[in-house]
């Protein structure tokens, strides 16, 4: 449901009463997305609808939309409108990183979408990652992580298919890696190092995480070993910033 959906017909101010329109203004759409009748994530109507809604000029709606982005309830996404606000989830990296796990933590929905599978030759970065041969085979899993049926994360993770045979076919079944490792021997891992840094996405990554490109994405580089201190996976990852802050864990 939109916000045009939910704020209905016009909606009477109170004028000459000592209190400014847009503080009023401010105010109804506090109440609603206060009340969740504007939920986490909804769009929130034109400001020509608004400014007729509340038969106000544009200025106060502009106005009253810069105080409810002040106060962190309102997103302005240039070219795409206003949105409510999503949640802001923790996202802990620490030796032992799982998503699903790390979700129902915080007792929110976790949800893994396979988009692609797929085996390619190992290119640099990934054989010295995985510790192989150049050109060595692998499979590599395109992932996009879920929180209460929203994107908030899309990776790529490489395995070795002399290590893992069959490890497509397993999450072409089931999304969850951590599972298709312990079918293929891996009963636990522990992640080894960790990169992160930031930049704007891609088209595709800005349509797969639902978010405007001139919206950055944090990226991570992690590689995750056995407990033997052996490479199984590569992940490349970048997380919808406006959803997800990472919490590095020592």
């Amino acid at each position: 449901m939109t916000g045009a959906d939910t704020l209905g017909g016009a909606v009477p101010l109170a004028r000459g009463q000592g209190v400014a329109l847009w503080r009023q203004i401010v105010g109804a759409l506090e109440t609603q997305i206060g009340a969740g009748s504007l939920p986490p994530g909804a769009r929130l109507p034109t400001e020509a609808e608004l400014t007729a809604r509340f038969a106000v000029n544009r200025h106060t709606v502009r106005r009253a939309m810069e105080e409810l982005q002040s106060r962190g309830l309102v997103r302005i996404e240039q070219g795409r409108g206003s949105f409510v606000a999503e949640d802001v989830l923790d996202y802990p990296l620490g030796p032992r990183t799982r998503f699903s796990e790390t979700i129902r933590r915080q007792n929110r929905e976790p949800q893994g979408r396979i988009l692609r599978l797929e085996e390619i030759d190992a290119d640099g970065p990934v054989a010295e990652a995985l510790k192989l041969r150049r050109n060595r085979p692998v499979v590599v899993a395109e992932r996009l992580g879920l929180v209460d049926g929203r994107p908030v994360v899309l990776g790529a993770h490489y395995f070795s298919v002399a290590r893992f045979p069959g490890i497509a076919r397993l999450l072409a079944e089931d999304s969850s890696i951590t599972h298709a490792l312990a079918v293929l021997g891996v009963a636990d891992y522990r992640r080894l190092s960790t990169r992160i840094t930031a930049r704007m996405p891609t088209a595709e990554e800005a349509t797969l995480l639902e978010q405007a490109r001139t919206r950055p994405v944090l990226v991570t580089e992690a590689i995750n070993v056995d407990n033997a201190g052996e490479p199984i996976e590569l992940s490349i990852a970048c997380y919808a910033a406006g959803r997800m802050q990472i919490l590095v864990e020592s």
